[in-house]
């Protein structure tokens, strides 16, 4: 049982639902202008973690076969045979069904956008192989989670939260064209679309500078839309700080991708978080 647990974490990356997390507890926190108390701090989690897990093992089950024939990826437990295709759709199937029942117990408005998000955040396994919007769809997939923040706290959409989720889509978005420099040669071959493969090395940092330019002022929108005081303008300068670091680290190095984009980025959304809860806290 250890060794399907540990083959299943490999499968969905669990430690990497450090990227979505801290974006729905900020939400939360400002839609409740503070402490929004520990149901929706459950609810939030097991929404957050049931949806990723879904998009996971859902990309992993459709890509088997593409990973099957790249390098970096055919030792995933997905391709070498120790998570089989059946076991791949049983956990999908079962973490799309436990979003949508965390959901009901959310609230009614949270359930009735539960089928959309979950179509949204698998949509992602197809565009890439048609469409160069792929990065932005994934940087969508990450951006409902601020969404989801605060309709569980309020039931509505507001506009600061559009904001947010905006400044999410285009970071999520310019760190996985970073990240997907990696696959330039297999993506050519496969005929897969991602704008590394079609526009190169250098156009595809400059596009992903640009994405990351976006964030920040989106993000800095959100802050005055909010009505955030001082920690949450130093929260739009620190990601700004950081997000320019994960930048000088890929020029330098290409070998320093995964630091850029695992370490850099999860602690931007950490960061933030904690910022954002200074701002109510003093």
């Amino acid at each position: 049982m250890i060794k399907l647990l540990k083959n299943f974490n490999e499968l969905v990356m669990f430690k990497h639902s450090i990227f979505s997390l801290p974006f729905i507890f900020i939400a939360m926190v400002v839609a409740a202008n503070g402490w929004f108390g520990f149901k929706l701090l459950l609810l939030g989690t097991l929404a957050a973690l049931t949806a990723r897990n879904f998009a996971m093992g859902f990309n992993r089950y459709l890509d088997r076969d593409i990973d099957a024939l790249n390098p970096r990826t055919i030792n995933r437990p997905s391709v070498d045979g120790r998570i089989s295709a059946q076991s791949m759709f049983i956990f999908t199937l079962l973490n799309a069904l436990g979003f949508i029942l965390v959901a009901y117990f959310v609230n009614s408005l949270a359930l009735y956008l539960s089928i959309p998000i979950l179509i949204v955040i698998g949509s992602y396994s197809y565009f890439k192989r048609f469409s160069y919007f792929a990065h932005l769809i994934l940087g969508v997939s990450l951006a409902l989670a601020p969404i989801a923040g605060v309709v569980a706290v309020s039931q509505t959409i507001t506009l600061w939260s559009i904001l947010l989720s905006i400044g999410v889509m285009f970071w999520v978005a310019g760190f996985d064209l970073l990240y997907s420099l990696q696959d330039i040669e297999v993506d050519k071959k496969l005929g897969l679309h991602s704008i590394p493969s079609k526009f190169g090395v250098e156009k595809t940092m400059f596009i992903s500078k640009i994405f990351h330019l976006l964030t920040i002022i989106f993000w800095s929108l959100f802050v005055i839309n909010a009505n955030l005081h001082l920690f949450g303008y130093i929260a739009v300068v620190v990601s700004a700080i950081m997000l320019t670091y994960e930048h000088i680290l890929v020029n330098r190095d290409f070998t320093k991708i995964d630091r850029a984009f695992f370490t850099v980025n999860g602690y931007l959304g950490i960061i933030f978080f904690i910022l954002i809860i200074f701002n109510y806290l003093f």
